[in-house]
């Protein structure tokens, strides 16, 4: 797979769009960070 046709989102936190990596190819309906840092930052943001 091409790495623009990879699937993306958009991060919880931060509004950023992020792409598919192959470490979430099991649970990748489940992502909703784009890094440790925002998934960090989660509580402050709501």
């Amino acid at each position: 797979m091409k790495k623009e046709n990879l699937p993306t989102k958009i991060c919880s936190v931060c509004n950023r769009p992020f792409t598919w990596r192959k470490k979430w190819e099991k649970n990748w309906e489940e992502v909703k960070y784009c890094s440790k840092r925002c998934q960090g930052n989660r509580s402050k943001n709501f």
